[in-house]
């Protein structure tokens, strides 16, 4: 009995020995396997760091940006653009706007890369804007049709912009590959060449990842991509017309029409007891537009199709695009004012819809 406790101490200091000599040589391999990782992890953290400039750190490269051929390239929207909220309210406007041109056709676009790559979209666009039929086949199912649907929109596009210094920044591919950016910059174009009735977001760029193949190797580089500029800027891509010139040329002769114009409102809407003074001021919440188009066409317009005293933005838009569906109503060409430049004050704007009234309205009483 008395041998049992000596046997036991005696083995338990040899397997002591023997477990640390096991551990220390396990410990030392991990040491020197952690320090070997500690210096690879410095040496990548170290090549990235130089190439971080090249590449946003949000930036995925897809498997397939890998198979580029030789001197190929893709590009690709930022991640982080994506999200910016100038650039989600620019492709809220552009949606709406489109959903707004083609009601008639029971259109309804949710998202512009899945709902243009087609051209089906584009298709019955451009034809609303342009007032021309295309000639080509309503719905397409496969890749060449599409393309080939697509090639024939773009051109008739392509031919209408061009002569007004448009600069293409979109092609059959980039659009069928449903290149968001393609696409925003055919509609952004198509918006302001057509004087869409819609106020674009100012200064909306973007960055945009570009991947080139050189030598085997990707190369990576950001651009940034201005798709709006000022609605100044954007406006003055338009024609100018009578009033641009009276404006740079003649201000002098501006009071005169602008007092010609006020006589002749005001010889209408005296039968409400109603005087404007200021043009730009008091015809901005369209109100007073309203009126006078009832006093024009001789009929009273229902207090429920208006806001009587608008007070946000919003309802003073209402007014004036109402304003205006009681001119087309009535024959008057579509204006080529905005409602909202109306409501911005804008004395160009507000000076070109009343002008359009005085022309066709000059000899009513």
């Amino acid at each position: 009995m008395s041998l049992t406790p000596s046997a036991s101490a005696s083995l338990q200091p040899a397997k002591m020995k023997k477990d640390e000599s096991f551990l220390g040589k396990l410990g030392g391999t991990l040491v020197r396997k952690k320090r070997a990782k500690e210096v690879s992890d410095l040496h990548e953290e170290g090549k990235n760091a130089i190439n971080a400039p090249l590449l946003p750190s949000a930036t995925e490269i897809h498997p397939e940006d890998t198979l580029l051929e030789e001197n190929a390239e893709r590009i690709m929207l930022d991640p982080t653009s994506r999200e910016n909220p100038k650039f989600k309210d620019l492709l809220k406007v552009l949606i709406d706007w489109i959903n707004s041109e083609l009601e008639e056709e029971r259109i309804i676009v949710k998202d512009l890369e899945e709902d243009c790559y087609d051209g089906q979209v584009l298709q019955k666009l451009f034809e609303k804007l342009s007032g021309r039929k295309l000639n080509v086949a309503e719905v397409t199912q496969s890749e060449i049709g599409q393309k080939q649907k697509l090639q024939t929109v773009l051109e008739a596009v392509n031919n209408t912009l061009r002569p007004h210094g448009w600069t293409v920044e979109w092609s059959v591919d980039s659009i069928h590959t449903k290149n968001l950016v393609a696409i925003v910059y055919l509609l952004v174009a198509l918006a302001m060449h057509f004087q869409a009735p819609i106020r674009l977001p100012e200064h909306v760029s973007v960055q945009l990842v570009v991947v080139k193949k050189r030598e085997g190797i990707l190369q990576t580089a950001v651009v940034t991509k201005e798709l709006t500029s000022t609605t100044e800027m954007m406006m003055g891509r338009f024609e100018r017309d009578a009033f641009d010139t009276l404006l740079d040329h003649a201000p002098d002769k501006l009071n005169v029409v602008k007092t010609s114009l006020i006589t002749f409102v005001n010889k209408h809407l005296n039968k409400l007891n109603l005087e404007v003074t200021e043009l730009e001021s008091q015809f901005a919440d369209g109100v007073y537009l309203i009126l006078l188009m009832g006093l024009l066409e001789d009929y009273f317009v229902p207090l429920y199709n208006f806001f009587l005293t608008p007070e946000s933005f919003e309802q003073k838009v209402h007014n004036v695009a109402f304003a205006f569906e009681l001119m087309q109503d009535g024959g008057l060409k579509k204006p080529k004012a905005r409602p909202e430049d109306v409501v911005n004050l804008n004395l160009k704007s507000t000076l070109r819809v009343l002008y359009n009234l005085f022309t066709n309205y000059k000899n009513s009483d």
